[in-house]
């Protein structure tokens, strides 16, 4: 398991080297998850691309520390110029899709295209992250975990997938509660209206049919921001396709990691 202390923060990550010919792909992920949400994807991935994932701050098996969106997206930054990746191909979903809009502004020199899943531009509102962070700190995680499930994943997936949505949800209760706290406010400060409307780049939007956490008319309106964006609506997907449709998602980055310049 490899961690990086780039600045103030141990981070946890992973590498899948592959060809240093090829360009990267690099996977950021959402809200109380951790890099291993991305596994059935990068198993469908041609070997010889080069794949980045790694654990936010205050998940997995990172540290911990008070943190904002900006701090997050540096220390994928910071990942990026260790490995020497550039010009590479990010995908984010939920909160992840925010790092990858911001790398994108920030670091253009990092970033060749942008496939955002389940994500906007600005996600929510503050009463709403306010009133979220209020019952964590109340009632911890396990207080809240199976609302959150609901809107992480479709009803099909449950039925379909019971042993599944039980780890994940174990996956969840051990997000540490300040670090699920901090990621929260750091999307409740977020608005990347301006700056994503500025993008001039390949991007790939996703969104699910059953997705509750950031439905389809918000994923919709963050592409009809960006210029010669392109949108996929995946039917019966709730929040996280790179669980419940893996095949699907490596499709979609396989698509546009084809045809970037």
């Amino acid at each position: 398991m490899p961690f990086l202390r780039p600045r103030d923060a141990v981070l946890h990550y992973a590498c899948r080297p592959g060809d240093p010919a090829r360009r990267a792909i690099v996977l950021a992920n959402s809200l109380g998850t951790d890099l291993r949400i991305w596994d059935g994807v990068i198993a469908r991935l041609p070997a010889d691309i080069p794949v980045l994932t790694h654990d936010k701050r205050g998940h997995g098996l990172s540290d911990v520390t008070p943190v904002d969106m900006a701090t997050h997206i540096r220390d994928c930054a910071d990942l990026m110029d260790h490995l020497g990746l550039r010009d590479a191909l990010i995908c984010g979903v939920s909160v992840g899709g925010l790092i990858a809009q911001g790398l994108a502004a920030t670091r253009p020199d990092l970033v060749a295209g942008l496939v955002l899943s389940n994500t906007a531009q600005r996600i929510g509102d503050a009463d709403g992250w306010n009133a979220r962070i209020a019952r964590v700190q109340a009632e911890g995680l396990e207080g809240m975990a199976d609302e959150i499930m609901e809107r992480w994943f479709s009803p099909g997936f449950r039925a379909a997938h019971p042993a599944d949505w039980a780890g994940y949800r174990n996956m969840l209760l051990r997000t540490p509660a300040p670090g699920y706290i901090a990621t929260c406010a750091a999307i409740r400060d977020t608005d990347f209206t301006a700056t994503t409307r500025a993008l001039r780049l390949p991007v790939t939007c996703i969104a699910g049919s059953a997705d509750q956490a950031t439905p389809p008319a918000l994923v919709q309106g963050m592409a009809e921001l960006i210029e010669g964006a392109t949108l996929h609506c995946l039917t019966d997907v709730g929040h996280l396709p790179c669980i419940e449709v893996p095949a699907t998602l490596a499709d979609l980055l396989l698509d546009l990691y084809g045809r970037l310049p």
